[in-house]
C-alpha cells in the first residue's frame, strides 16, 4: 500500500527510485545482493553458456560458440510478402512466348485457387537480358540489381508445399505450415546470441504502411523463451516509443538505479524458477536500458553523407521508406545484431491482375534499396561476412489469371508455390551463380530441387550452426527448425 509523506503519494517505485540516489540506496543493494546470492560482495555475476546444442538454464543474447566455424555473422532477410512471379524476374522461358495464350489448365488444375479465372499460358511481359560477368537471367523491371548480379547467387528450383499464404508463410518462416512455431531469427537468437548487449539480437523492420499478412506471427519465438522473439523498432519518429526517461538523471546514478533494479528483480526471479514470460520481461527491461545508449544513434541516419541517403533512394516518394530501413539494416548488422527482417505492407508482390503494372510497381519500391544495399555492404567490407537474402513465400503460376478472358493485357498470375526463385549474397555465398531450373514454362522445381529445410540448413551453416544440433527441448522431443525433415546443404552455392 501507498503511504503519505507529506504532500507527495509515495509509492514502492518512487521510494525505490528515491533511494538509488543516496547511501540507503547502495546499503539496499548490498542487502539486495546478499539475499539473492549468498554473499557479502556486490560485484556483478558473470558467466556464458556456451552450448548451442541442447537446453541451458539462462536464456539470454550473450554470444556463443558455433558448431562449426561460421562464414557469416549477421543476416539481413529482405522477406517479399506475396510471391514475386519468378518467370517475370528471375527465370525466362522461351516455350511460354511460343505457347503463349494454349490452354493448359487440366495439367495445374490442383494449384489453381480460382479456376473460374485460369486462362492459357500468359508469356512475360517484360525482357530479359542477361548481365554481369556471370550472365544471369534479370527482368527488364529490375534496372539496378542487374548491375550487381556478380554479387549474388540466384536460387531457381526453390519449392513450398502449400498454395495459400498464411501456411506457406509459416513454412519459409518457422519450417513448417502450422503457426507456434519459432521463426529462423527466433532459432539464430537462441543459437549465437548478440555480438552488442545494447541491442537486440533479431530486429523486425516492418513497413510504417502496415503489417504483412500473418503480422506478428511471423517474427514469434513460439515454443522457445519469449526473450528470442522479434523485436519491432520503427524506421519513421522514435524508433521505440517511450524509450528515454522524461527526465533523464546523470549517468552514474541511472547506472546505479539499474543495477539495484537488476538485483532486485534477481531475486524475485530466483523466488520463481522456470517462468520463461518473467524471464523475458525482465529481460526486455534490462536490455530497454542499455539500448537507452545505443539504439538512437544506430537508428540515425541523418548521420549518414547526403550521397549515401540519394544512392539508395531516400527523399523519394517511392523508395524512402524502404530505403530508410535498408540503411538501419546495414548500421545494425555494423554493430553486431544478429538477424535483421525487412518487410513490406500486405503482399505487394501478389500480382492476381495486372502484372504488367503491378509487378513494376513493386519493384520501384524496393530494387533501387536493395542494390544499393549489397553496392554498400561490398565497399564497407560487410558483404564478407553478413548474409544477405531476397524472396517471398512463393512464385507464380505460368498461366494468366483474368476474370475476363477477352482482357489478356490486365492479366495477373495466381500462387505458384512447386517452383520459385529468389536469391542470397554475402556470407559465404558463391557469387554470379544461378542455381537449379524449374521445367520449360516455369511450373515446378525439376533440377536441383531446393525445399525450405534445404535453404533454413544453409543458413544456420553459413552461420557456424548445424541443423540436427540447434535444438530444444519440449514434452521430450529435441524441436528444430528444420523439425524431422532430412535436409541438404546447397554446398553448390557456397564458397
Amino acid at each position: 500500500m501507498p503511504f503519505q509523506n507529506h504532500h507527495v503519494t509515495q509509492t514502492r517505485r518512487r521510494f525505490f527510485h528515491r533511494a538509488a540516489h543516496g547511501t540507503m540506496g547502495a546499503a539496499l543493494a548490498y542487502l539486495a545482493n546478499r539475499d539473492a546470492t549468498g554473499r557479502d560482495t556486490i560485484s556483478g555475476v558473470g558467466g556464458i553458456q556456451p552450448a548451442t546444442d541442447g537446453p541451458r538454464n539462462i536464456y539470454d543474447f550473450q554470444p556463443r560458440q558455433t558448431h562449426i566455424p561460421a562464414k557469416a555473422r549477421a543476416v539481413i532477410h529482405l522477406f517479399m510478402n506475396g510471391g514475386p512471379s519468378q518467370v517475370d524476374l528471375f527465370d525466362p522461358k522461351p516455350e511460354l512466348d511460343r505457347r503463349h495464350g494454349e490452354p493448359y489448365f487440366n495439367e495445374i488444375a490442383q494449384d489453381v485457387s480460382s479456376p473460374e479465372a485460369a486462362g492459357g499460358l500468359l508469356r512475360s511481359p517484360f525482357q530479359f537480358d542477361r548481365y554481369g560477368e556471370s550472365g544471369a537471367w534479370v527482368s527488364s523491371v529490375m534496372p539496378h540489381l542487374q548491375k550487381h548480379v556478380d554479387k549474388i547467387a540466384i536460387i531457381r528450383s526453390m519449392y513450398n508445399s502449400h498454395s495459400n499464404h498464411e501456411p506457406a508463410l509459416f513454412k519459409i518462416h518457422s519450417g513448417r505450415l502450422l503457426p507456434g512455431r519459432p521463426s529462423v531469427g527466433a532459432w539464430i537468437a537462441y543459437g549465437l546470441g548478440s555480438v552488442n548487449q545494447n541491442l537486440p539480437a533479431y530486429v523486425v523492420l516492418d513497413d510504417p504502411l502496415g503489417l504483412p499478412v500473418n503480422t506478428v506471427q511471423s517474427w514469434q519465438n513460439g515454443f522457445l523463451p519469449p526473450v528470442y522473439q522479434g523485436t519491432r523498432i520503427r524506421s519513421q519518429g522514435s524508433p521505440i516509443l517511450n524509450l528515454h526517461a522524461q527526465n533523464a538523471d546523470p549517468e552514474p546514478i541511472a547506472r546505479m538505479q539499474r543495477d539495484l533494479l537488476r538485483r532486485i528483480d534477481n531475486i524475485h526471479r530466483k523466488q520463481r524458477p522456470n517462468n520463461l514470460e518473467l524471464d523475458a520481461r525482465i529481460s526486455s527491461y534490462e536490455l530497454a536500458a542499455r539500448m537507452q545508449l545505443e539504439a538512437a544513434d544506430v537508428l540515425d541516419i541523418s548521420q549518414e553523407s547526403q550521397a549515401t541517403l540519394k544512392a539508395y533512394g531516400v527523399g523519394n516518394k517511392t523508395t524512402d521508406s524502404y530505403a530508410r530501413r535498408c540503411i538501419m539494416a546495414r548500421r545494425m548488422v555494423e554493430r553486431g545484431v544478429r538477424f535483421v527482417q525487412l518487410y513490406i505492407n500486405g503482399q505487394i508482390w501478389d500480382n492476381h491482375s495486372d502484372i504488367s503494372n503491378a509487378l513494376p510497381s513493386a519493384c520501384n519500391r524496393t530494387d533501387q534499396p536493395v542494390a544499393q544495399l549489397l553496392e554498400d555492404l561490398q565497399q564497407r567490407g560487410l558483404l564478407d561476412d553478413v548474409l544477405v537474402v531476397w524472396g517471398g513465400e512463393f512464385g507464380r503460376l505460368p498461366i494468366a489469371q483474368v476474370s475476363d478472358k477477352t482482357k489478356m493485357k490486365v492479366a495477373g498470375r495466381d500462387h505458384g508455390p512447386r517452383g520459385f526463385s529468389l536469391w542470397m549474397a554475402g556470407g559465404g555465398i558463391k557469387p554470379g551463380v544461378s542455381y537449379g531450373n524449374t521445367d520449360d514454362l516455369g511450373f515446378a522445381a525439376v533440377e536441383n530441387p531446393v525445399s525450405i529445410a534445404d535453404w533454413h540448413a544453409t543458413i544456420l551453416h553459413q552461420l557456424g550452426l548445424h541443423h540436427e544440433n540447434l535444438f530444444f527441448e519440449r514434452n521430450g522431443l529435441k524441436e528444430k527448425l528444420t523439425d524431422t525433415f532430412k535436409p541438404r546443404i546447397v554446398h553448390d552455392i557456397l564458397t
